[in-house]
């Protein structure tokens, strides 16, 4: 056999074994087997009950590490992590920051309903300083001309927002959904002014139903506003640019 076709089958071996390490180690944690906060069993043991390498063993375990699965503690050992939903579905930036446009906008159907859903929550646990710190974000946006700036309290704007809704999962999960929408810029586009001019509008529109106490009022102008940036991505097909994210 040539010596480049026995590093590919050599390759595909190992990778099949850490391919068995995650899967194992994930499904002795799916289970139950290993409970949140719960140590690791000794390297030794688990390459016996895997049947793979220490290599692969240590290679599936950093890829769990990653995922926020589990974690490491000095001179202690390897633990489950306490698998906090909203620490697990932040680990799902790793890979939707790879996401390309077309994927980004079928996502932003996700983001709508979360996103109307949160707004709706913010508006039943509105208070007279969330309306106050949410009018102030928005007088600021609204007066500036400098798109980093004006990205940045766009975004503030949605977090405060979410953070209303009291739910962290959902927060984090929106939080992943906008960070890839920030990777395309829309308010440097030639249309950009009108963009940012229509989606100040929206934004005023979404605080005036949240002032108002009024859950779907707020869910609607919540929708509305997203389903406007998807059409604006559509429309003008931004390119992935480094630096903050446009309209969100």
């Amino acid at each position: 056999m040539p010596a480049a076709a026995r590093t590919i089958r050599t390759r595909r071996r190992t990778i099949s074994a850490i391919d068995n390490a995650f899967h194992g180690l994930r499904q002795m944690i799916a289970s139950g087997e290993l409970q949140p906060g719960q140590q690791f069993p000794s390297e030794a043991q688990l390459c016996d009950r895997l049947q793979v390498s220490r290599g692969s063993l240590r290679e599936a375990v950093r890829m769990l590490g990653a995922l926020g699965v589990i974690e490491s503690r000095h001179g202690s050992g390897t633990y489950v992590s306490a698998l906090e939903p909203a620490n697990i579905i932040g680990a799902l930036g790793l890979t939707v920051g790879l996401m390309p446009l077309e994927g980004l906008i079928d996502m932003f159907e996700s983001r709508r309903v979360l996103e109307s859903h949160a707004t709706a929550q913010a508006a039943a646990n509105m208070t007279d300083a969330a309306a106050e710190e949410l009018s102030a974000i928005l007088d600021a946006l609204e007066q500036t001309s400098d798109q980093e700036r004006a990205s940045d309290l766009d975004s503030q704007f949605h977090q405060r927002v979410t953070a209303l809704a009291q739910n962290a999962t959902i927060a984090v999960l929106l939080q992943v959904f906008r960070s890839r929408s920030r990777s395309y810029q829309l308010f440097d586009l030639p249309a950009g002014p009108e963009i940012k001019a229509q989606s100040d509008h929206s934004h005023r529109e979404i605080l005036a139903a949240l002032i108002a106490r009024d859950p779907a009022n707020a869910a609607t102008a919540a929708a509305t506003h997203v389903l406007q940036t998807e059409r604006w991505a559509r429309e003008h097909r931004p390119t992935v640019k480094p630096g903050p994210l446009a309209a969100g």
